[in-house]
C-alpha cells in the first residue's frame, strides 16, 4: 500500500496529509477540531481520512499524532491537554470508525519519526527531537523506530529538574505538574517571556525577545544568553544519556537561529566527553513535520503486520 496518510489531532485543528512512498505530498487538508466532543473528534478524523482517499481514489495506511499518551496500564488516553480525550480508547475507537488498523503516537514522537525518516536526522541511528513551544515535549527514535518506553513517556524530558541549577534558579518556578524548576518552566516560549518579565518588568512575547536580542538590545540579549545556557545544560543531560547523533528542534523557539550557533558553544562544558560531535539542527519539515511523522508511523505499522 503506497499511500501513507497522517493525521495531526490538535486542540484547534485536525490536519491530514497523504504521502507517496518517496515522501512526496499528494494532498493536505484540515478542518476544525470539535472541541469538547469525543465522538465529534472521532468523526472528524474518520471523515478527513475518507475524504482524502475519495479525492485521490486510493486507500492508505493511517497514523495519528495526538496529545497525551496511551497508558500501558489501562489502554486509555492520559495526560492530554485536549481533556475530552482522556480516559478514552482512542486507538480502538478509531480502528472501529475506519475499519482498519491505525497507528497512534503523541506529537513529539511523530516529530522525531518524521525528522529521523526523511528530515534533519535522516540516516542517523539515534535522533532526539524537541518541541520548544508552549511546552517542551521530546521524542526519541533509534534505528528508525520510536522509543515509546515502559510507561509511554520515552523522551519526555520536560518534567525533569533543570540540570545544574544556580542559586537564582532554585527552587525554580512552579510547574503545573506540581513540582518546581522543571525544564519546561525554563525552556518553553512562555517561560522565556516570563523570565524576561521577572528581571526587567517588561512584557514581551518570546519572538519579540528573540528579535530584539538579534538587533543588539542589551536586556533581551541577557535573557537569551541565559535561555541558551539552560538549553545547553538540559540537552547535555540528554547527550550524556542517549548520545544522539542529531538533536532536532521544532516549535516556535526553534525559529531563533542563534540557538544553533550559541547552544553548541556552551554544551561542551556540561557533556561528559572531551569532544562533542552531536549536531543541533532545525526541523527540516517545519510545521508540517508532525503530520508527516504520523503518516510514516502508519506505514511502518502496516509493514510489520
Amino acid at each position: 500500500m503506497a499511500l501513507a496518510i497522517g493525521v495531526d489531532l490538535g486542540g484547534t485543528k485536525v490536519e491530514v496529509v497523504a504521502l507517496d512512498e518517496k515522501g512526496n505530498e499528494r494532498i493536505r487538508r484540515r478542518r476544525p477540531t470539535p472541541r469538547g466532543s469525543y465522538e465529534g473528534t472521532l468523526d472528524a478524523i474518520r471523515d478527513s481520512v475518507l475524504d482524502v482517499e475519495a479525492e485521490l481514489g486510493e486507500r492508505g495506511t493511517v497514523g495519528v499524532g495526538h496529545p497525551g499518551a496511551i497508558s500501558p496500564a489501562t489502554g486509555l488516553i492520559k495526560n492530554a491537554n485536549s481533556t475530552w480525550l482522556n480516559g478514552q480508547k482512542l486507538d480502538k475507537d478509531l480502528e472501529a470508525k475506519l475499519q482498519r488498523p491505525v497507528a497512534l503516537a503523541n506529537d513529539a514522537n511523530c516529530l522525531a519519526l518524521s525528522e529521523a525518516t526523511d528530515g534533519a536526522g535522516a540516516g542517523a541511528a539515534v535522533v532526539f527531537a524537541v518541541i520548544l513551544g508552549t511546552g517542551v515535549g521530546g521524542g526519541v527514535v533509534v534505528n528508525g523506530k520510536v522509543v515509546t518506553g515502559a510507561n509511554a513517556i520515552g523522551g519526555e524530558w520536560g518534567h525533569n529538574p533543570l540540570p545544574l541549577a544556580t542559586a537564582d534558579e532554585s527552587p525554580g518556578v512552579a510547574c503545573y505538574c506540581g513540582r518546581y524548576g522543571c525544564i519546561e518552566t525554563w525552556l518553553s516560549g512562555p517561560a522565556l517571556a516570563a523570565d524576561h518579565r521577572r528581571r526587567y518588568g517588561e512584557v514581551l512575547t518570546a519572538p519579540d525577545i528573540v528579535t530584539r536580542a538579534e538587533a543588539g538590545d542589551h536586556d533581551a540579549n541577557w535573557t537569551m544568553n541565559h535561555y541558551e545556557d539552560r538549553l545547553a545544560r538540559a540537552l547535555a543531560t540528554v547527550i550524556n544519556l542517549l548520545d544522539p547523533e542529531v538533536i532536532v528542534l521544532a516549535g516556535g523557539m526553534s525559529n531563533a537561529q542563534r540557538l544553533y550557533r550559541e547552544v553548541p558553544k556552551r554544551w561542551g562544558r556540561y557533556v561528559f566527553s572531551d569532544h562533542v560531535a552531536n549536531r543541533l539542527l532545525p526541523a527540516k519539515h517545519g510545521d508540517s513535520t508532525g503530520v508527516r511523522g504520523a503518516a510514516w508511523l502508519g506505514r511502518d505499522m502496516a509493514a510489520l503486520a
